[in-house]
């Protein structure tokens, strides 16, 4: 990760870079106090018989210049002076102190040609530090050096750490989430020279592994399943509960609490990170004392949601205010330049990409960014033992702009940067530290099912029930086709002839209650909420005869879960196909999704809030495409291609994830891996045996840490 030394060509360029910022805010400070001096008659910069304007502006860069250098050399020492009187008498008594200074520096310039009325001077000089803070700070925006050499200062470290010091610590541990990244993805970004960082590491020999999610191939699911250990009964990314009547959605404060308490229940310990950890940005705490950015604490009030590393921590410090507000706009800047050059060059597929959207990308990419690295940077220099962090950037802006091409590529890019800005602070850190990069899954291209076929899955999923259904579907090639295809299954199941003429909405049972139609990406779930248990096939059936096969013959879908009362449960698809789950395996239906879809669609089969239907939708394995059912052109949340397939990066120095030839599957397989790694370095996280856990209400993890060591 580096030997901390810059070479000579870097230290002269680091030099030229603070020459030039201290040349430019001289120059800005100059041109403040030709302005004040013209707009306040109490200050001159010029001898009593008047000068020319150069001799003035002289004058006034000589005052600049002293203001400047008594400011840095001085104003220390009179703050190092002053400690003892309390915060606010120290800071009125630094107006009138900074005003000394500027008379100081008046008085410095030759010729007497410099005054100010006392008031004035205390005027003068707050403006003057004003300006040219916020001179400085804007100039060190984009630059990372500075940035971290802020950092350095404000934890009292301003120097690498030597190889000899602090033997006897042992390893911390930061795991950095890469949300959305595929294995395919990186590899590809790292040949591209996108992640030199990463691509130094490859060579180093790191280890990247590839893992298999779950069915469900979402953060909810996976997060989940990575910090906590159970991912069970998380059958998507939202999804309706027969029991509470309740739409569940992973990423919402009350759905992720209540999932955190699930997982704390089952497994009977807090987390990744009950032992001296830390959780930034993500959507569960892990088990961590130290919060920020963390959903499943968000709803809480009072003194246990407040975090040492969150927003106040951060934006306490002006620098960083203006660092992060500058790249905001930039970032909103950005988004809209590159969605008007999708559309004027009419790139497809394509999504809107207007409204909030700019500020919501904004805030994922940059200041979510800036936050959490921020904070697990300070984690490190606090010497914590287990750090998890989730940087959410690519995610969001492969949703809308699709995983491949330059909108994420430019994310990608700025993703390296900030894991070389966090392995480099590492190096100051008061132990060592292994870095270890991973996500919790990928992103699968191609068009919205909507866009392909003209209709919802809610609008297919209505006009297989005969259902009334929008005007603009009836209107559309796919629409029609829908209808039809209803009509007819529906007539064959009544055992009627196949009449067009026919108006057989006339021939359905009584309206009974909607079905609730969700959207986990390219996974959709159908209930029907007026039925307290898992309907069976037979039931629904007997309910809406042409459901099952509207939905299982349409060419956006790949294949259908319900359950079955002769079978147990069964895999529907085209042409009449039907698999009993009992003897489901990685052919037949399932083929084009590759190795592991028969356990996935086996294992969510058995939980307990799984849908009456789920609804796979097709994958084309010779262009990787899948069809959300949200709008979304980069998708994740069932089977189908490159979002199934995540990555674990690790130094050489920790175990191998898996043995020889093994595969890595599953969320809480890479739970197990982590917490390996982490007794690998520090020795148990948590008490072998707990013989019983206390849940907290608010879902935050159990009264007392502590858990079985899995």
């Amino acid at each position: 990760m580096g030997d901390g030394r810059w070479g000579g060509a870097d230290r002269w360029r680091s030099a030229g870079r603070a020459l030039g910022r201290v040349a430019v805010v001289w120059a800005v400070s100059t041109l403040t106090l030709l302005i004040l001096a013209g707009l306040l008659p109490d200050f001159e910069l010029q001898s009593p018989g008047g000068d020319t304007f150069t001799r003035t502006a002289l004058t006034a860069a000589a005052a600049a210049g002293a203001f400047g250098l008594l400011g840095a050399l001085v104003w220390p020492l009179i703050v190092r002076a002053l400690l003892l009187v309390p915060a606010l008498v120290l800071g009125l008594l630094g107006f009138f102190l900074n005003g000394s200074l500027l008379l100081v520096a008046l008085w410095l310039i030759p010729d007497g040609r410099g005054a100010a009325d006392p008031e004035t001077a205390v005027a003068v000089a707050a403006v003057m530090s004003a300006v040219a803070s916020a001179t400085s700070t804007a100039l060190a925006v984009r630059d990372d050096d500075a940035y971290r050499r802020r950092l350095y200062r404000l934890t009292g470290r301003t120097r690498p750490r030597a190889p000899g010091d602090a033997p006897e610590q042992v390893p911390g541990t930061v795991f950095l989430q890469l949300d959305g990244v595929g294995h395919h993805v990186l590899r590809g970004a790292v040949a591209d020279g996108l992640m030199p960082t990463v691509a130094g590491w490859l060579d180093a020999g790191h280890r990247l592994t590839p893992w298999h999610t779950d069915w469900s191939s979402q953060t909810g699911a996976s997060q989940l399943g990575i910090l906590h250990g159970s991912n069970e009964d998380v059958p998507a990314f939202r999804w309706y509960e027969k029991d509470t009547g309740r739409v569940m959605v992973s990423n919402r404060p009350a759905g992720a609490v209540e999932l955190q308490r699930r997982a704390v229940r089952r497994t009977g310990d807090g987390g990744l990170l009950t032992f001296d950890g830390a959780s930034r940005g993500n959507l569960f705490s892990g088990g961590a004392d130290q919060v920020a950015l963390v959903l499943s604490v968000a709803a809480r009030r009072g003194r246990r949601n407040r975090s040492r590393a969150g927003y106040f921590a951060y934006f306490s410090d002006p620098a960083n205010a203006v660092r992060t507000a500058g790249s905001f706009v930039a970032e909103c800047v950005r988004e809209v330049f590159q969605s008007v050059r999708a559309l004027l060059r009419r790139e497809t597929p394509r999504v809107s990409r207007g409204g909030t959207y700019p500020f919501v990308r904004a805030f994922a990419t940059v200041l979510e960014r800036d936050v959490v690295v921020s904070a697990v940077m300070g984690d490190m220099l606090a010497g914590r033992t287990a750090v998890y962090a989730d940087l959410v950037a690519y995610d969001e802006v492969a949703h809308h702009s699709g995983p491949h091409g330059r909108d994420t590529d430019q994310v990608l890019r700025r993703l390296d940067r900030s894991i070389a800005l966090i392995a480099t602070v590492a190096e100051h850190a008061p132990r060592p530290y292994r870095i270890v990069l991973l996500s919790d899954h990928g992103q699968s291209p191609g068009e919205t099912f909507e866009g392909a076929y003209g209709l919802t899955l809610k609008d297919l999923v209505r006009a297989g029930c005969g259902l009334p259904v929008p005007r603009r579907v009836r209107r559309t090639r796919s629409g029609s086709e829908a209808r039809d295809a209803a009509r007819d299954a529906l007539r064959l199941a009544l055992h009627r002839p196949v009449d067009e003429t026919d108006d057989t909405e006339r021939e359905l049972p009584a309206r009974p209650s909607e079905p609730v139609v969700l959207a986990s990406g390219n996974l959709g779930l159908v209930s029907f909420p007026d039925v307290p248990h898992r309907m069976t096939r037979e039931e629904i059936d007997r309910r809406h005869p042409a459901l099952l096969g509207t939905l299982a013959n349409h060419p956006g879908v790949g294949f259908l879960l319900v359950a079955s009362a002769e079978h147990g449960s069964v895999v529907l698809a085209r042409d009449g196909v039907e698999v009993p789950v009992a003897a489901l395996d990685d052919g037949g239906p399932l083929a084009v999704f590759g190795p592991g879809a028969a356990r996935a669609v086996r294992r969510t089969d058995g939980f307990p809030h799984v849908a009456d239907i789920m609804v796979n939708s097709m994958y084309d394995p010779a262009t990787g495409t899948v069809h959300a059912f949200e709008e979304q052109i980069g998708s994740h949340g069932g089977l189908g291609g490159e979002q199934s397939r995540p990555f674990l990066l690790s130094p050489p120095e920790l175990s191998p994830p898996v043995a020889e030839g093994e595969e890595l599957i599953g969320a809480e397989q890479v739970h197990r891996v982590l917490r390996r790694w982490l007794r690998e370095c520090s020795g148990p996280q948590v008490p072998v045996s707990l013989p019983q856990v206390r849940v907290s209400p608010s879902g935050g993890g159990p009264d007392e840490s502590g858990g079985a060591d899995g």
